[in-house]
């Protein structure tokens, strides 16, 4: 029985599959404890109490992109974040350090080398974060979510799931037509009619949001009805709007607690392009207009390539994204057969037992360290 603490943080990007690998890893017969570290920067505060698993903090060490004084700092801040963690290592008689990425990520990878803890990493992005590069010098195992992520000695297993999305992902034909009547009646739209899912992430996308407005009265003329997911922020005093002659409704809603649900009532959806959302569609078979966030290093058009080049979406840059572009990009929902190829395609890119695959792993590394 082995010794488990998984490393990640700061954005829903790390701490959904750590949370999901640690839920595998608690079902798994060679598994004694599994905890978790994180910092007070990020979300794993909330996220991961909630999510039953215990949490040991440790300060967190951002790197600042200018030449500055706090740039100075950074190598005392660090020397006290991998004190505090190998602390927490030697507490927990860590057998194996299990990294996501993160701010906490980092230090947490120089403790384990520095207490001869073997690590493994999972690498969520199609980019890879600078903690998971350096690291991934000396971890035993290397993990990734997409298949083109450039770390040295990477496996592609895809990205480990959220119990409600992975049991999705498995539905045949069958099932998966009765969920999807079953979810549209939970949201109160109709059962029979062609639906078109939107989302900007959790806080929405202003870009997105603003082109699916100026598409809205067309859509419903068209007959689509919208499940528009505005982001908590910018859903105001929004209000269901219904064509008065195809019935179609823009439902338009803050946030969704189970996007599981959403991915069960849409037949095509407009996206950005975070790891998270990018592999979760393609994994349940949905297909998807991806808009990536036109900042940071490009990560988010990464996260979509593969999955784009498989033909289970398409890309639309954030700067060419209006209401004419995305209603010539709805356009397919009218037809099944072309949604029914995306649907294959995704699917069979993105497996859907990454979570189970990686415990197996972290458990046959912990397991290897102990009998020596």
């Amino acid at each position: 029985m082995v010794n488990v603490v998984l490393a990640g943080g700061g954005t829903a990007g790390h701490t959904s599959p750590l949370i999901a690998t640690a839920q595998a890893l608690l079902d798994h017969a060679g598994v004694d404890a599994v905890s978790c570290i994180g910092t007070p920067k990020g979300l794993e505060g909330r996220v991961i109490p909630e999510a039953g698993l215990e949490l040991d903090m440790i300060p967190p060490v951002p790197l600042p992109r200018k030449v500055s004084v706090d740039l100075a700092k950074v190598p005392l801040h660090l020397a006290d974040a991998v004190r505090r963690a190998r602390a927490v290592l030697r507490t927990r008689r860590a057998d194996v350090l299990v990294g996501f990425g993160g701010y906490v990520s980092m230090p947490a990878y120089l403790a384990a080398r520095g207490a001869g803890v073997p690590v493994v990493i999972h690498e969520q992005n199609a980019v890879p974060g600078l903690a998971n590069k350096v690291a991934a010098r000396f971890a035993r195992q290397v993990f990734t979510a997409f298949p083109d992520t450039p770390l040295p000695h990477a496996e592609f297993i895809g990205m480990p799931l959220r119990t409600a999305v992975r049991e999705l992902a498995e539905l045949d034909d069958e099932a998966r037509t009765a969920r999807r009547l079953a979810a549209r009646k939970d949201f109160g739209l109709d059962a029979d009619r062609p639906t078109l899912l939107v989302s900007g992430g959790s806080q929405g996308a202003v870009a997105i949001n603003s082109a699916v407005i100026g598409a809205r009265e067309q859509l419903l003329a068209d007959g689509v009805q919208v499940l528009h997911v505005l982001g908590p922020r910018n859903v105001g005093d929004s209000r269901k709007v219904t064509d008065p002659t195809t019935g179609a409704a823009w439902l338009p809603v803050g946030y969704v607690d189970d996007m599981s649900q959403a991915y069960a009532a849409a037949d095509l959806m407009v996206a950005r392009s975070g790891a998270g959302t990018v592999v979760e569609t393609a994994a349940v078979g949905l297909p998807t207009v991806y808009v990536p966030l036109p900042h940071g290093n490009g990560e988010q058009a990464r996260n979509a390539s593969s999955v784009v080049a498989a033909g289970g979406g398409v890309l639309v840059r954030n700067a060419d994204l209006d209401a004419r572009r995305l209603l010539l990009e709805v356009e397919r929902i009218h037809d099944p057969q072309a949604l029914a190829g995306m649907s294959r395609a995704g699917r069979g890119l993105m497996p859907s037992g990454a979570a189970q695959e990686l415990a197996d792993a972290i458990v046959s590394v912990a397991t290897t360290r102990r009998s020596r």
